[in-house]
């Protein structure tokens, strides 16, 4: 399995793209900031991913990004594959939340920070 540690995102605000990673996703150390004169909306040749063990951890992800200002693109729903959807941050960046699970394990979700079974980022 491959992980990333870290991903740097250019972006038009980085301290208000802070504040959201933050409060969203609660990724503070795993995404790294750098300030972009060019427009940094829409599609841009990536879309970074959360992969995470639960139904309810995806539902609790997207809801944090969506209270946080990110824009469902894709609600969450269930699929074949398992369980997810897809949000644009007020940076412009579009986000992937999925599992591959299609039924909770526990009856409650835990923000990203405390214990998930699953924490990576991938590029999709």
């Amino acid at each position: 399995m491959t992980s990333i540690e870290s991903v740097t995102l250019d972006v038009a605000d980085p301290t208000a793209a802070k504040r959201f990673y933050t409060a969203a996703f609660g990724l503070e150390t795993q995404i790294r900031l750098r300030a972009s004169e060019a427009p940094t909306t829409g599609f841009r040749g990536f879309t970074p991913a959360l992969t995470v063990s639960q139904p309810a951890d995806v539902g609790s992800l997207i809801g944090a990004a969506l209270d946080a200002g990110a824009t469902t693109l894709k609600p969450a729903a269930k699929s074949l594959w398992g369980y997810g959807g897809v949000v644009q941050t007020p940076d412009g960046t579009i986000w992937k939340v999925a599992t591959s699970a299609n039924r909770p394990m526990t009856d409650g979700a835990r923000p990203l920070g405390e214990g998930l079974s699953t924490k990576r980022l991938e590029e999709a």
